[in-house]
């Protein structure tokens, strides 16, 4: 038998990645392909599989550490020829990728003193498709900062560090970020913050960690409310000529998935984006150029216990109704188990974000930045409708449609979401 070291896999862009558990031990036998350790990126976590069958000699990292790609992790004594030494992309459990293009640091990461989040009014998602530019090599700063940086779009020449030879730290970046928006700001200063309170004053708490996952979306939604000009538009869908077709196909023998109406929904939203390209643009971040997009992928919400993921659907214009029902359950239930592939988290030009059964007469969602424009689907409600003549019961979908005011305006937000509920309402139109 002999020994080799096995690394971290190509994350495919992400800078780091944290340790969260331990999956063997030393001196264990496994197979191909079981779980080593399990990492965890900014949205989702991702196993690392044994790329052969052995026994763990060693185990180089602990829970808590924070690694990169190539990083040694377990030393295996192989049985047998010895297969690669590194998994290949597609045996990644699941990863998230941060729509962008930048090259990962090669810099070895180093620890740094301050949290992980950020808020402030300045952050921003990176732009899919879209890259910063790197900051001078002679800059001292680790790979986490640099990231940091390059999302929130700040030139780390302009940052004074105060870590040792002049190295720009966390909180460097967090106070020179809060000077320029002091410094924007008009009259109001920067946003005020909740004071903590002592809830153990008033009886028995348990205080439990916020994880990766939830920080990273926290801080993304915090700065898509206060970086985009949200206005929502809330319609009505009559969806009973849809509700009563989708339950006779339910009940084909020959249906390949079951009929949910999600499908349709996203159809009916490929069929308003092609009608309304505007919709799914990108602003750029000067606000000088939008980035006009040929494609038609959408991302669809998705509801896991590590928090919320969006994968995306491609080319849903270009589907049938039975290909979308079959995809939106399998990678519905891929986000579930944590299978995703990095390459299924993005893309999106457009996000779809449905409560399905959960109830709910209608919210407000907020956009998933870069992309101008969100559809939430609420809960179908039974309700008298006036024909003319009399109320009839009809089953009405309420929807509500988010846009960037920056980029699109209140009559062109009325006609796309007239036309979603229009195309709801009468399946022929998508045939148009």
């Amino acid at each position: 038998m002999s020994s080799e070291t096995i690394q971290v896999p190509d994350l495919g862009g992400v800078d780091e990645v944290e340790v969260i558990e331990i999956s063997v031990e030393v001196g264990q036998s496994i197979n191909a392909d079981d779980p080593l350790i399990v990492l965890e990126s900014d949205k989702a976590s991702m196993e690392i599989p044994a790329p052969f069958a052995g026994e763990v000699e060693s185990i180089l990292v602990s829970v808590g550490d924070t690694i990169t790609e190539g990083h040694e992790i377990v030393v295996m004594k192989s049985v047998g020829e010895a297969a690669s030494t590194a998994p290949k992309q597609e045996e990644l459990e699941s990863a998230v990728v941060p729509e962008t293009n930048e090259k990962v640091e090669t810099q070895a990461p180093t620890k740094e003193p301050a949290t992980e989040s950020v808020q402030s009014p300045v952050a921003k998602q990176p732009s899919s498709g879209e890259s910063s530019e790197q900051p001078a090599a002679s800059i001292h700063a680790g790979p986490s900062v640099r990231k940091l940086a390059r999302e929130c779009e700040v030139d780390l020449a302009h940052v004074s560090g105060s870590g040792p030879k002049g190295r720009v730290l966390k909180d460097d970046l967090k106070a020179y970020i809060a000077a320029q928006v002091k410094q924007a700001a008009s009259g109001g200063g920067v946003l005020p913050q909740a004071k903590e309170v002592d809830f153990s004053r008033f009886g028995e708490i348990e205080e439990v960690a916020v994880t990766r996952i939830g920080k990273k979306t926290a801080e993304n939604l915090h700065a898509s409310w206060l970086t985009i000009p949200h206005v929502t538009q809330f319609d009505e869908a009559d969806v009973t000529d849809l509700e009563a077709f989708r339950k006779q196909q339910k009940k084909s023998p020959d249906a390949p998935a079951n009929l949910t109406p999600l499908p349709f929904i996203l159809k009916a939203v490929a069929h308003a984006l092609q009608q309304y390209p505007l919709f799914k643009s990108s602003l750029k971040p000067d606000g000088n150029l939008l980035v006009m997009k040929d494609y038609c992928h959408i991302g669809m919400a998705v509801d896991t216990p590590a928090g919320l993921m969006v994968p995306v659907i491609q080319d849903v214009d270009k589907k049938s109704i039975w290909q979308l029902a079959i995809e939106t359950a399998e990678i519905g239930e891929q986000a579930r188990n944590k299978k995703l592939r990095p390459d299924q988290m993005q893309g999106g030009c457009f996000t779809v974000s449905s409560l399905g059964n959960l109830g709910g007469q209608g919210f407000t969602p907020i956009i998933n930045a870069p992309e101008v424009a969100i559809l939430g689907v609420s809960s179908m409600q039974v309700k008298p409708v006036y024909d003319g003549e009399k109320f009839i019961p009809r089953k009405m979908l309420p929807v509500a449609l988010s846009y960037d005011h920056r980029v699109i305006n209140g009559a062109d937000g009325g006609r796309f979401s007239g036309l979603i509920c229009a195309s709801l309402a009468d399946l022929r139109l998508l045939l148009m």
